[in-house]
């Protein structure tokens, strides 16, 4: 739960999590950068960084909730090197949210009460139906072991930090030269002309040695290795099974409906169409003509056709500009001000500016607000209600199946029928990949594989899948992991020779073409001789899906043609080969300039991003830093 609070920080989360990510590859092989002493003197402490202390808890909750993840990604047998990488990980990200606690409180950083009991109610975490719920705070809070105190000083540590970080990365700019370039490469477009040789032309009749087919099979064991596996038997048990079991009185539905009445308030929506004239290079002609506009609308003429011919918003004009239904918050606020401000419907006003340009709306219809009836709530509530007390009662059946695996003589038969759970099987259930229909079920990957897996004839469980599903199960039979036999999979080698052999003879005869072209043979020339066709030369730009990818790529990648064209010969990914010739470079056509502005922020994203990371690190490798190597014992 912990990691989900981290994980639903909203604000800049695209630099909070890149930094997290970061700092796991720059501290995980930290070596002789930072001023570290693994001299421990004392075990109270995980590490020491700074004047602030790393406690053994802290340390081992966070390993705890890695482990998890660890455990279901390896199916419960974590290798030593493996642990021990995150571990160090683990413990360099509490250093280096420490040094940055201690390093925004000495530079005066502060969060204010309201900001912090609004980044508090803002927690996903805590939030039901998008509503702050004090009591699933206190729920979550209690499953990680955190008093709310803890938790407030944690979460004015990570504002503190936040707004330091911020500054910084927010602080960087892109240059008008640095921005130009960027976008001439991004725009850049090659004329290029190819001519694929198929796999097929280069058939050989010569059969593939065994001498061949064996060292493939050898080289790709990998390959054709079956997992450890197990037949599998379950019975298993849905929260949905549970909850369509529940009664819920009618006190308890008007309860719970005065309750929560506010979330059945549907909001005042209205219809609209528009008519969009963008400011482009000269903002003052674009109001003039948005007021001509304007004008033809109001002296009766039809407002549909006058979205299709003037309209620069593609998604409505082909539509007579029309919006559809929503709510205020469908709308930019300018926009949603106008339109809710209009008192009947078919009035025009405009011009109406907005970050897009300039708007003619029309009011097309009106639906006032109003709150659900009970009646009309019920079916939601009702399931709600269910739920809730499904939750509950699933709990309960878990510790009750739990206690009655213990008693002598049961079976998973006379468990089912007792609980009423749903029998199934797996014919195959693979470590790391499970089976249909329980999927990869990586909760139940540990208790089948590994050191501590369950015995055969003996019942499992119970599970939790998914949050939603409980499952018990034996083991009907065990498969150690295995190479396929040579014998099954010897007509798959056989052919991806045969397609190797093809693709190296392709490629050998557009290797060989290459040098006619260049003494001076024209490509069309050239391809006859292949036999095969080149369409004529054409400019592509990166991103261009009308080639194959491979040969974009080598387009790309290849030196500029400034004294003739470039010819490559380049290997397909489904078989055969390609001749290339590269002839000439241009500026590519301006992209749309709102994806520029997209690219351009995303560049000064990455680069404050740069200089943040540097500025952790530098603070990280000046540090007194002292870790405990028992810290995980």
């Amino acid at each position: 739960m912990l990691q989900k609070i981290t994980d639903t920080i909203e604000t800049h989360k695209w630099l909070w999590y890149s930094i997290l990510g970061a700092l796991a590859l720059v501290f995980a092989a930290w070596g002789a950068y930072g001023i570290v002493n693994l001299n421990f003197s004392t075990s109270s402490f995980a590490a020491e960084a700074g004047g602030q202390t790393i406690s053994l808890d802290q340390a081992h909750n966070v390993w705890m909730r890695q482990q998890a993840q660890l455990q279901q990604q390896y199916g419960g047998n974590i290798p030593v090197s493996k642990q021990k990488s995150v571990q160090d990980q683990v413990l360099e990200s509490l250093i280096s949210d420490a040094l940055m606690s201690e390093h925004t409180e000495k530079l005066g950083y502060r969060v204010s009460e309201p900001e912090l009991v609004a980044a508090i109610r803002n927690e996903a975490a805590f939030q039901v139906a998008g509503r702050y719920s004090p009591e699933v705070a206190r729920e979550a809070l209690a499953e990680n072991r955190l008093t709310e105190d803890q938790y407030e000083d944690q979460k004015r540590s990570e504002l503190r930090r936040m707004q330091l970080l911020d500054g910084i990365a927010t602080s960087d700019f892109v240059t008008p030269a640095e921005a130009d370039r960027a976008q001439s490469l991004r725009d850049q477009e090659r004329e290029v002309q190819y001519a694929i040789l198929p796999a097929q032309s280069y058939k050989s009749d010569a059969p593939i040695e065994p001498a061949a087919i064996e060292a493939y099979y050898k080289a790709h064991h990998s390959d054709y290795l079956v997992p450890e596996s197990v037949d599998l038997r379950y019975a298993q048990l849905t929260l949905a099974q549970v909850a369509s079991t529940e009664t819920i009185s009618d006190a308890d539905l008007r309860k719970a409906y005065d309750k929560e009445k506010s979330r059945f308030v549907e909001p005042e929506r209205r219809e609209a169409s528009h008519i969009l004239i963008p400011f482009g290079k000269d903002p003052a002609a674009a109001l003039k003509q948005a007021d001509k506009v304007l004008a033809l609308a109001k002296s009766g003429q039809t407002f549909g056709a006058l979205a299709k011919q003037y309209s620069q918003d593609p998604g409505s004009a082909r539509n007579g500009g029309s919006l559809g239904w929503m709510d205020r918050g469908g709308f930019v606020a300018p926009f949603a001000d106008a339109l809710f401000n209009m008192k009947s419907i078919g009035d025009i006003v405009g011009p109406v500016k907005t970050q897009y340009g300039y708007h003619i709306i029309r009011l097309d219809g009106i639906q006032p607000g109003r709150t659900k009836t009970l009646s009309e709530a019920r079916p939601e509530l009702q399931a709600q209600l269910q739920q809730n007390q499904a939750k509950n009662r699933f709990g309960d059946i878990e510790d009750t199946l739990q206690s009655r695996l213990q008693d002598p003589g049961v079976t998973l038969a006379s468990l089912a029928k007792e609980f009423n759970l749903t029998n199934g099987e797996v014919p195959q259930f693979l470590q790391g990949v499970g089976g249909p229909p329980l999927g990869a079920a990586k909760p139940l990957q540990s208790q089948l594989f590994g050191g501590n897996a369950v015995a055969a004839d003996t019942i499992g469980g119970p599970v939790i899948l998914d949050n939603d599903k409980m499952v018990i199960f034996e083991v009907a039979a065990h498969h150690p992991p295995h190479v396929k036999p040579l014998a099954d999979v010897r007509d798959g080698i056989v052919a991806a020779l045969q397609k190797q052999r093809e693709s190296d003879a392709a490629l050998a005869a557009a290797n060989a073409a290459r040098t006619q072209l260049a003494s001076g043979t024209s490509f069309d020339q050239v391809a006859k001789g292949l036999k095969v066709t080149a369409d004529p030369p054409k400019f592509v730009g990166r991103g261009d899906p009308s080639i194959p990818a491979e040969i974009l790529s080598v387009a790309f990648d290849s030196a500029k043609p400034v004294h003739g064209p470039v010819y490559q010969a380049v290997t397909l990914q489904n078989g055969g080969a390609a001749l290339i010739a590269i002839t000439q470079i241009r500026s590519g056509k301006q992209t749309n300039k709102y994806l520029e502005q997209y690219l351009q922020q995303s560049q000064l994203q990455r680069e404050g991003n740069a200089d943040a990371l540097g500025y952790i690190a530098e603070l990280r490798a000046t540090a007194k830093v002292r870790k405990n190597p028992d810290a995980f014992q």
